[in-house]
């Protein structure tokens, strides 16, 4: 979508709005269409279902649900959710932790490595595609940028 901004001064002018209203809506926005088009990209699983997979994969063990939740800030009981759906589908199992019978930890499944590997080209082209004409430096300064808007949420 285009929007009647300007730029001058390397300060983004959107009528009267301040940038950071202008920027705060725009990630709103963004999310929003990013997880319609992302919900596109497989048959078997939602964008979620796929965010929680790479999220599980990021841990250097199998992670609980707690910890999943915390990465993927989300509630406990749509991760759980989340989880079951992909149990279900058989892309993950979940079982009792052995020292804290009160945790659940997840694990992927070879049904789930075998889904990743068939689709890692596609994913990789529809990244390259988002991405086009987006510098390393732009993307790095996006990730500091949130992860320091990330920080001042905590402390609010």
């Amino acid at each position: 979508m285009d929007y009647n901004i300007m730029i001058q001064n390397n300060k983004v002018e959107f009528g009267q709005m301040p940038q950071e209203t202008f920027l705060t809506g725009l990630l709103s926005a963004f999310g929003n269409r990013f997880q319609t088009v992302a919900d596109s990209f497989f048959d078997e699983i939602t964008w979620k279902q796929f965010f929680a997979i790479v999220c599980i994969n990021l841990c250097k063990e199998s992670p609980t649900i707690n910890n999943l939740s915390e990465i993927m800030a989300c509630s406990h009981q749509n991760v759980k959710q989340i989880l079951l759906k992909l149990e279900k589908k058989g892309f993950v199992e979940m079982y009792v932790d052995e020292k804290d019978r009160r945790k659940q930890r997840i694990v992927t499944t070879g049904v789930c490595d075998e889904f990743c590997n068939k689709n890692a080209e596609e994913s990789q082209i529809r990244m390259n595609q988002m991405f086009e004409g987006i510098s390393e430096e732009q993307i790095f300064a996006t990730i500091q940028t949130i992860i320091q808007m990330e920080r001042n949420l905590k402390k609010q």
